[in-house]
């Protein structure tokens, strides 16, 4: 695997540095071990989940989904409806019907009287606005702002009560995950150039700034690429948390992960970033008594994202024939002992709305040869296929440096692919990059490996529907990676997000699985599981299974030591 050069130098320095962190920790600290560092700490800028997990613990969404699936108020007093009028259908002007669209949606909101930054500065309905501004800025860098866009106007009704005005009824109308930004701090900086606004925000420029934050936390200090540490939001108005400081430390390789638990100088390894299932199963045998063990399945898309720009891939017969080439049955069974189960499209069977009807590639590398030929790969030479122009059939993976599982993935591929003429070429970068600049900027070459976390019934807009391809003139705003372009697709997204009737609603969702099991923009993996290897004193920890992070509800957290 990538890295093992000098592989006990690498673990040796890291616990050094972690027998420093070790000997300041006090009893009421708690250390945890990440394998990311994020790309960014603006909540509204990139999608990666080091960041979400991150500022899980010194923020909160408007709403969120919680442990039993549903949507719930984290920064809101409750949940509107259309039962009770806090939710009520509206004619949309004429300039503003589309698609035959002619009714859209009011629903109000009330932020809790006794919210207030870090700084002691309300949070009120001018911050509502002023995310909102940035959020549908085109050029600000904020991720999925179609969400923003939909949005027509915000009436503010009360310092602590808004309406939100959306122009379209979609199933989903009570959840908005509004990441709140501090107009006081923020609005100056936003104004004076919004295209550098993302360079310039105090998320990157003063991020240990308590006026940004508002949750049981706050960011103390940022050491990049290192560790972050937090302490204790004065003004937070919730349930006290019981760590006095939080530090979260950053190790990319997971074998030394490993190690660094092993001698104590971290307490937890995060289990939404941290051992892959198979590592932590290795783990558990050796250590079947010393930590308790949860593995939690859950809406984790592990995948390969094909660059469709790049003129190979653009063929759905290669990209069939790559999905015939590789035995991901075994690679399910051998390396996770069947407990991630093969993906066969972009919904887990955990999700209601899950089809199984759907095409599917089992390994059959007669037949992945045979679609090559028809796609003009027909000439051999060492084993490796040319087209008629001379033109090496030559492929690149990435994925994260460091993560030993998916290198591990990436060798097996690479072997496979290579038995039925594929040459396919290695190259990792570490998580900070690969996310924030390889994969939100389309610069991979021709293929991606990492996974997507949804919410239950999540509508893939953002990665799928064709205005959502991240692109300079965008800000990179968009998550269509692969660059997929599919009108009917489209249709179906647009369609499964205003229709209310479950059961017509599952009609759509199965149509739109087997479209994308059918065109493979993407190479389906499996769908993870998440192993949380915690101190046997550690308690309160709560995995979701999705993509809201276990470290929303830190304040629950305790230590029997406490």
């Amino acid at each position: 695997m990538r890295g093992k050069r000098n592989f006990g130098l690498v673990i040796g320095g890291l616990l050094v540095c972690a027998a420093s962190f070790a000997s300041a920790a006090q009893k009421s600290e708690l250390v945890i071990g990440i394998t990311q560092y994020p790309a960014t700490l603006h909540p509204n800028i990139e999608s990666m989940l080091a960041k979400v997990y991150v500022l899980g613990m010194v923020r909160r969404p408007l709403t969120a989904y919680g442990h039993d699936w549903k949507v719930a108020c984290l920064m809101c007093e409750r949940l509107p409806s259309l039962e009770d009028g806090t939710a009520v259908i509206e004619p949309l002007a004429p300039e503003r019907a589309k698609d035959g669209r002619t009714e859209g949606i009011a629903v109000t909101y009330d932020i809790p009287p006794e919210a207030v930054w870090g700084d002691g500065e309300p949070i009120t309905t001018d911050d509502v606005v002023f995310t909102w501004r940035v959020g549908k800025a085109p050029k600000s860098g904020v991720a999925g702002q179609e969400a923003y866009r939909r949005i027509l106007a915000i009436d503010k009704l009360s310092e602590k009560r808004f309406t939100v005005h959306g122009d379209r009824i979609t199933f989903d109308y009570q959840s908005l995950s509004l990441q709140l930004l501090p107009a006081h701090l923020e609005r100056t900086i936003f104004e004076a150039d919004v295209t550098q606004y993302r360079y310039r925000t105090r998320f990157e420029t003063d991020p240990t700034n308590p006026g940004l934050h508002f949750g049981p936390y706050r960011i103390s200090s940022v050491h990049r690429g290192s560790h972050i540490v937090l302490e204790p939001n004065p003004r937070w108005w919730g349930p006290k948390p019981a760590y006095d400081r939080v530090t979260l430390r950053v190790i990319q390789k997971t074998a030394a992960l490993e190690a660094n638990l092993l001698s104590g100088s971290i307490d937890y390894i995060a289990g939404e970033l941290g051992l892959a299932l198979d590592q932590a199963l290795a783990f558990e045998k050796r250590y079947p008594s010393r930590y308790r063990y949860e593995y939690k399945p859950g809406l984790i898309y592990e995948h390969i994202d094909f660059n469709l720009s790049n003129p190979i891939l653009a063929n759905r017969k290669v990209r069939r024939a790559l999905a015939h080439g590789i035995d991901r049955e075994a690679i399910s069974r051998q390396l996770f002992g069947g407990k991630q189960p093969v993906a066969h499209s972009n919904v887990s069977p955990l999700d209601w709305i899950y089809e199984p009807d759907v095409p599917r590639y089992p390994f059959d590398p007669e037949k992945a040869k045979r679609l090559l030929e028809e796609a003009g790969w027909g000439s051999l030479r060492r084993g490796i296929r040319y087209n008629k122009q001379g033109d090496k059939l030559t492929l690149e993976i990435m994925t994260t440096a460091g993560n030993r599982t998916r290198e591990l993935v990436e060798q097996v591929l690479q072997s496979q692919w290579r038995r039925i003429g594929v040459d396919v070429k290695i190259r990792n970068e570490p998580a900070r990059v690969f996310f924030g600049e390889t994969v939100s900027k389309r610069k991979f070459s021709s293929m991606a490996m990492f996974a997507w976390i949804s919410s239950p019934e999540s509508v893939p807009r953002s990665t799928l529907h064709s205005s959502e391809i991240p692109t300079q003139a965008n800000g990179w705003s968009g998550q269509n990676t692969t660059g997929y372009q599919n009108p009917e697709v489209d249709t179906l997204l647009d369609a499964i997000e205003v229709e209310l009737d479950r059961t017509k609603r599952r009609i759509l969702w199965s149509k739109l699985q087997s479209i994308y099991a059918r065109d493979l923009p993407v190479l389906p993996l499996y769908f993870r599981a998440n192993a949380y290897i915690y101190p046997r004193t550690l308690t309160g920890v709560a995995p979701t299974g999705h993509q809201f992070p276990s470290t929303l509800w830190i304040e629950r957290w305790r230590s029997a030591a406490q």
